[in-house]
């Protein structure tokens, strides 16, 4: 596995404790599954956002990938 997907992993299951099991999607709010969870900067890097935690969180892959093609990042 990644560092990325270490991190992911890390940050999934850091969430999964702090709220008793229920990981909601950053940008939607629904709960999201281990297999469909991606990382998502919450400050973009090209708005000079950073890879650090407090920069990321989860999101569905689908919702990361609606959110970059409607802004283009």
């Amino acid at each position: 596995m990644s560092k990325l997907g270490h991190t992911r992993d890390k940050i999934y299951k850091t969430v999964a404790r702090q709220l008793h099991g229920r990981v909601p999607c950053w940008l939607c709010g629904e709960h999201v599954l281990p297999a469909d969870a991606t990382l998502e900067h919450i400050q973009a890097l090209s708005d000079g956002g950073n890879s650090h935690a407090e920069n990321l969180a989860i999101s569905h892959g689908i919702c990361n990938h609606q959110r970059h093609a409607q802004t283009g990042l």
